[in-house]
């Protein structure tokens, strides 16, 4: 546990992999091709389990799927599917790998990169919320998104996971009115 007096958004304070996450990421505006799709994979598992889990597994992720590089997840085959679900390293889903690895593929041929497409839903900047029952799980905003995702072929990016990847890149800023973290003028990616 942190001996700091940094107020921080509820969520984070249960653990030290959390905290790392919360200051050093989560809100922060992230761009870059990879560095986004790397993120909207990991929603995708993430749905269904808690995102400690996913955090925990980050770096046999990247390992497994190849830094996230859009292009060479879209070349994976049947034994990269096989070595997948043999690896315990990460969630072994199939419908979860089948989707990551189709999702590269339909990135690679976008006509537009995946960072503009997807920083195109980000919302006005709006305050901040005041306590956590004011942050919502679904806007118009990540429903549009889903959607519009969807229609171009991405799997698992409902508009819940659609929002909580805007949450996770800084498209929209969750951190509680009285958290610590300043994401205005951070860029990741």
């Amino acid at each position: 546990m942190t001996t700091d007096t940094l107020v921080r958004c509820p969520w984070s304070v249960d653990s030290q992999i959390y905290r790392d996450y919360h200051d050093e990421e989560w809100g922060r505006p992230l761009h870059g091709n990879d560095a986004l799709f790397e993120r909207l994979c990991l929603e995708a598992f993430q749905s269904g389990l808690s995102w400690i889990t996913i955090l925990r597994k980050r770096p046999a992720f990247r390992l497994a799927f190849a830094g996230f590089a859009i292009d060479r997840v879209a070349e994976f085959g049947d034994a990269d599917r096989e070595r997948l679900l043999a690896d315990p390293g990460i969630v072994r889903n199939r419908a979860k790998i089948d989707a990551c690895i189709a999702n590269a593929e339909v990135a690679r041929g976008l006509d537009i990169d995946l960072d503009e497409l997807l920083w195109s839903f980000a919302p006005a900047p709006r305050p901040r919320p005041r306590v956590i029952t004011e942050i919502p799980a679904v806007t118009p905003e990540s429903t549009a998104l889903a959607k519009e995702l969807k229609r171009r072929g991405f799997r698992f990016v409902g508009p819940t996971t659609a929002y909580a990847l805007m949450q996770a890149t800084g498209m929209v800023d969750d951190h509680l009115a009285e958290c610590w973290v300043d994401t205005r003028h951070t860029r990741l990616g």
